[in-house]
C-alpha cells in the first residue's frame, strides 16, 4: 500500500499532475487553446471594428445622404406613374413615347452608364456599412453569451436549483408545510 501511494503521491501530489503536464507536451490543453482563441477573436473584431468607424456627420453630409435616397423611389413611383399615365390617357402617354423614340442610341448608353455608377456606388457604401454593423454585432457576441449564460442559470427548472446544499436549518424549513388558506376553507367545509 506504501508503494502505491508513493507513486500516486508522485504523479499527482504537490499540486501537480504529471501525467496531464506530460500529455501537453504532445497535445494542447483544450481548454487553454479555445480560451487563447476567443481572446484573439476578440482583438481582432475590436481592431476591425476599429477601423470602420467614422466622426459623426455634419449638416451637409445628412442633406446629401436624403438627396442620394431620392433616386430610387422616383424611378420606382416614375415607372408606376407611367403604367397610370398609358391607362389614363393613351393619346398624350403615346405623344410622350413618341419623343423619347428621338433619344439617340449614344445617350441611352451614357444614360444606363450613370445609373450604373450610381447604383453600383450606393451598393458599395451599404455594403461597407452593413460590414461595420455585423462586426460591432461580433464585438458583442461574448457579452450577450455570458449573459445567456447567467440567465440560464437563473432558470427554476434546471436541476439542482431547490438544493439546500449544506445548511441544515434551510433543509429543515423547506420540509415545513405552508400556509394555505383556500385549502384550510375547503377543509373546513368538507369536515
Amino acid at each position: 500500500m506504501g508503494l502505491i501511494s508513493g507513486v500516486l503521491g508522485f504523479l499527482f501530489g504537490g499540486g501537480r499532475n504529471v501525467v496531464r503536464e506530460t500529455a501537453e507536451v504532445f497535445r494542447e490543453n483544450a481548454d487553454a487553446g479555445a480560451q487563447r482563441r476567443m481572446v484573439a477573436q476578440t482583438q481582432a473584431m475590436t481592431q476591425f471594428g476599429a477601423e470602420f468607424q467614422r466622426p459623426p456627420k455634419g449638416m451637409f453630409d445628412r442633406f446629401m445622404d436624403g438627396l442620394n435616397r431620392l433616386p430610387r423611389p422616383a424611378l420606382a413611383l416614375g415607372t408606376l406613374g407611367l403604367f397610370a399615365a398609358a391607362m389614363i390617357d393613351p393619346i398624350w402617354f403615346s405623344a410622350r413615347m413618341q419623343g423619347i423614340a428621338l433619344v439617340p442610341e449614344p445617350l441611352w448608353w451614357l444614360l444606363g452608364v450613370i445609373v450604373s455608377f450610381y447604383f453600383g456606388a450606393r451598393h458599395q457604401a451599404k455594403s461597407q456599412d452593413l460590414q461595420r454593423e455585423i462586426s460591432a454585432v461580433m464585438a458583442r457576441t461574448p457579452t450577450v453569451l455570458a449573459n445567456l449564460d447567467a440567465l440560464g442559470n437563473m432558470r427554476s427548472d434546471r436541476p439542482g436549483v431547490a438544493d439546500t446544499g449544506s445548511d441544515a436549518r434551510l433543509a429543515q424549513e423547506s420540509l415545513l408545510a405552508d400556509a394555505n388558506p383556500a385549502l384550510e376553507d375547503w377543509r373546513r367545509e368538507r369536515g
